[in-house]
């Protein structure tokens, strides 16, 4: 069989299975249905739950002022037909048999989409320590609720995305929150220095202490220990420091992974496997636009992939994959939007003063714009993601001027 679906049913009844219930597995069994798909689609999670949100985990959940319930997604499974199995999860992929292992037996595919998503980096020696927590699922916000409501002294390691939003929350609940980064500054490998450098008075002005550039050595009862002899009260110690694909059940199956251990997939979101496709957190995918492969670990990359992996099921006109990366953080009372890629950006233009409530920058390469970060400014960011898809070259001094609209900034000559 090719590498896609040639008709809408499927000749050996297998049909498609994806095995990853987050956004990206659901909206690739959605997007099947809405392009006519007529065979069989089953859906995996290695989760109790049916498939839900999770943005909401680090904010509303959190504080208790959403239920888990309210962040299931709105998507009614038996009018798709689609078979949801939850709580089962992939141990192995034999290609060869065109079948995944399961902890509930071997399924067998037609076409296989991986949208296993990603877990996150514990810090070694904590994997099963008393008090250490991490916020990745809908269980760990519960879990985490009741050390807010107690008003525990929390120590959040990495001042990264999660870590900032986890820090907001705790500081809200009326949490002592210190923060300690290994880097000299938060988001450190996100966001370039000059963008990241306003974002440290932040946490102080909130009321949270933030230690750049110290390291955990060990986490003891009651107390995390830094390299340097530190010793920082903790009643609770919630980690964000990162998250690595979650590709360990592909070992053996031949599939091609990048070391960071995300599947390799082509700008039509294939692996290197016949019919096999990735997507979402766990897939890497190779962008014309910016000349570089990317690993987009985003709510915004989980929405838009599935509708180009289901595209190319069906053997539609193999549609590419090369979206403009975007995504947006709620921390200290801000709202943080970014869109684009910067890494070879050669300008940097701001727009406001970065001490300001709202503010911008933009990052040019030889005067295209390439990527926007906009704090409390959403028309930026609105405006300034459609130009870097459009590839507009920018006036650099208009776009300095935070009166003048991004759209009104584009260069005449």
């Amino acid at each position: 069989m090719s590498e896609q679906l040639q008709s809408p049913a499927d000749p050996s009844g297998a049909g498609v299975v994806i095995v990853g219930a987050g956004l990206a597995g659901v909206q690739t069994a959605v997007g099947l249905r809405e392009l006519g798909y007529e065979g069989a689609v089953t859906l995996l999670g290695d989760e109790p739950h049916r498939p839900y949100d999770r943005p909401p985990l680090s904010k509303a959940v959190l504080l208790g002022k959403a239920s888990p319930e309210s962040v299931v997604l709105d998507v009614d499974y038996d009018a798709l037909d689609v078979s949801l199995r939850t709580g089962v999860s992939a141990t192995a992929l034999r290609p060869w048999a065109r079948e995944i292992d399961t902890e509930q037996g071997p399924l067998p595919y037609d076409a296989l989409v991986v949208a296993t998503g990603a877990r996150p980096v514990v810090l070694p020696g904590t994997e099963d320590a008393a008090g250490v927590h991490v916020l990745r699922t809908v269980d760990d916000a519960e879990r985490l609720g009741p050390v807010l409501a107690e008003q525990r002294d929390v120590v959040v390691v990495g001042a990264g995305w999660i870590g900032a939003e986890f820090a907001t929350s705790a500081l809200d609940a009326g949490c002592a929150v210190t923060v300690v980064e290994a880097a000299d500054r938060p988001l450190a490998g996100t966001v370039p220095a000059e963008a990241a450098a306003p974002m440290a008075d932040w946490y102080r002005a909130a009321g949270a202490e933030l230690l750049t550039g110290a390291r955990v050595a060990r986490v003891e009862d009651g107390a995390v220990v830094l390299a340097d002899g530190r010793r920082l009260p903790a009643g609770a110690v919630v980690v964000g420091i990162g998250a690595r694909p979650d590709t360990g059940w592909l070992a053996g199956s031949g599939i091609a992974l990048e070391p960071d251990g995300s599947v390799t997939a082509d700008a039509s979101l294939r692996t290197s496997l016949p019919g096999v496709f990735a997507v979402g957190d766990c897939a890497s995918f190779p962008s014309a636009r910016y000349g570089a492969r990317l690993l987009v670990h985003h709510w915004d990359n989980a929405l838009q992939g599935p509708r180009t992996v289901a595209a190319n099921i069906l053997g539609e006109e193999p549609a590419a994959y090369d979206p403009v990366p975007y995504f947006w953080s709620e921390q200290f009372g801000r709202f943080v939007q970014y869109a684009g890629h910067h890494a070879d950006a050669d300008t940097l233009v701001r727009r406001g003063d970065p001490d300001a409530p709202a503010w911008s920058m933009c990052w040019l390469r030889e005067g295209v714009l390439v990527a926007l970060l906009a704090v409390g400014r959403p028309r930026d960011l609105a405006q300034g993601r459609r130009l870097i898809e459009a590839g507009a070259v920018l006036d650099p001094v208009r776009t300095a001027d935070p009166a003048v609209p991004l759209k009104a900034a584009v260069s005449s000559g």
